[in-house]
């Protein structure tokens, strides 16, 4: 078994190490819809996996990287551009894995990873891709050596591709790799500290909604001092009129992922404190968040990068109980951008 780090020392190596959107995000419209084409070595695959795998591992590379997008998504776009079009991340890419760019909503017949026939559109939602994109990478006898839901910055994915590469996967979780690589790399400077918003509820956290349901929806917030990303979700995302006229119709809680002695009653009933709460969701990145609806269940988590229309998307998501039609966030996101395209 992997070895277990603190989660404040989690917390501290993730912010020094798996940070870097916050550049990116400034200067990035996330309501735009874009066109998505795959890098040209992208393998033009029969949509059978388990022969893609193979034919990778023949070649003697670790496996395939499977790149899950939508037509219209700009963070796809950003991070085929961006993280993609950095020539010596491409050539990594390429020298060990295969890869295959996959529709989240194309209906054809494929075989996943382990010789099972299925739709594509079917073969995502099984896998999690809930956000577009997702990055999903197989090993030997499609074993699932990581999935990365959620845009990732040239930064971001080479922490994954040297996590892959070197075969970390075989001794630890990704999370805890990045954590292990905090001894000896000075940590990133941010000034940033958590300042009060009145949107915010104050403790005790009482958010058990199990017994009682509560009136309201719930969106918590994961955030920490120093944090690198989390001034961009306040000035890009937190300081919309349009965004903050929504959350008065949530409750909304924002915890110190640090903190490990503040008490919470979590909506499943269960005590926590917030460091351990953000441990336990499996995060890597901050800020993160959790949408849960007013019995209690999770129906959004992300630590992805969430602008103005992610945000928009993922409250009108909640609000409007579109998983109860069995509806992922992207087939919900799918149709608000129609609504835009046709205004």
């Amino acid at each position: 078994m992997p070895h277990l780090l603190s989660s404040s020392v989690l917390v501290c190596a993730m912010l020094s190490l798996a940070g870097g959107t916050t550049l990116q995000a400034r200067d990035f419209a996330d309501s735009q819809l874009m066109h998505i084409d795959y890098p040209g070595w992208f393998k033009d695959s029969f949509l059978d996996l388990q022969e893609d795998i193979e034919e990778a591992r023949g070649e003697g590379k670790v496996g395939l990287m499977v790149l899950f997008t939508t037509e219209g998504c700009s963070y796809c776009d950003m991070f085929i551009r961006r993280s993609l079009g950095d020539q010596r991340l491409a050539s990594l890419v390429q020298t060990h894995f295969d890869a295959v760019g996959l529709e989240i909503f194309n209906d054809a017949e494929m075989v996943d990873p382990r010789g099972t026939p299925l739709r594509v559109k079917e073969f995502a939602k099984r896998e999690g891709a809930g956000f577009a994109p997702t990055l999903l990478f197989y090993g030997e006898d499609g074993r699932l050596l990581y999935r990365g839901v959620g845009y990732h910055s040239p930064e971001r994915f080479r922490l994954v591709l040297d996590y892959l590469i070197g075969g970390h996967y075989l001794r630890a979780s990704f999370r805890d790799y990045v954590a292990g690589r905090e001894a000896g790399v000075a940590p990133r400077q941010s000034t940033y500290r958590l300042h009060p918003d009145p949107l915010f509820g104050s403790p005790p956290y009482a958010l058990d909604r199990r017994r009682f349901p509560a009136q309201r929806p719930l969106l918590v917030i994961f955030e920490a001092e120093g944090c690198e990303d989390c001034p961009v979700l306040h000035e890009k995302v937190l300081a919309l009129a349009e965004v903050r006229e929504l959350l008065e119709r949530f409750e909304v809680v924002r915890l110190d992922a640090r903190d490990g002695k503040t008490p919470v009653l979590a909506p499943d009933g269960s005590r926590t404190t917030p460091a351990d709460w953000y441990a336990d969701t499996g995060f890597s990145r901050l800020p993160a968040l959790l949408f849960f609806e007013e019995r209690g269940k999770q129906v959004l988590s992300t630590d992805a990068l969430v602008l103005r229309q992610r945000m928009l998307n993922s409250l009108m998501y909640t609000l409007e109980r579109a998983y109860e039609k069995g509806w992922t966030y992207q087939r919900f996101a799918r149709s608000k951008a129609i609504e835009r395209r046709q205004q």
